[in-house]
């Protein structure tokens, strides 16, 4: 599957290490994900230097062509919020996970379109393994 992958890429980098388990997860399992890029560090330093239209059409396009979104959302990002919005627009299926230390939007928790999950998550397997659930639900092998 091509899955766009979304978390914060400016601000609140403190989860590092839980994006890059879920993209390198999402690898692993042989998912295409196109912006597995935002999971590393350089990644700031990249955005800092890119140009914006540059960046919104080429997050647009992505969203368009995947078949998922998944959003660790335990950190504030109008960004990921706008994608996430976008892809549900679009009809796409989206996950969202959060640390359950994370206070997030009722925008997300309170949201009821059956195309969006929203998930409080403890630690890294358990995620990993509802994530895995969530995607043989939308494409069943």
């Amino acid at each position: 599957m091509n899955i766009y992958f979304a978390c914060p890429v400016i601000s609140e980098r403190g989860d590092e290490t839980v994006y890059q388990s879920i993209v390198d997860t999402l690898i692993a399992d042989g998912h295409q994900v196109p912006t597995a890029i935002i999971a590393k560090p350089e990644v700031v330093t990249l955005e800092k230097q890119a140009n914006p239209q540059e960046i919104f059409t080429a997050s647009i396009r992505r969203i368009e062509k995947c078949d998922v979104l998944i959003a660790e959302v335990s950190k504030p990002s109008l960004g990921v919020g706008y994608e996430i919005a976008y892809a549900l627009n679009l009809n796409k299926p989206v996950l969202c996970f959060y640390h359950y230390e994370a206070s997030i939007s009722k925008m997300l928790t309170g949201n009821t379109n059956p195309q969006i999950m929203v998930y409080l998550y403890q630690e890294i397997q358990e995620l990993i393994g509802v994530m895995r659930a969530f995607l043989s639900r939308v494409n069943p092998s």
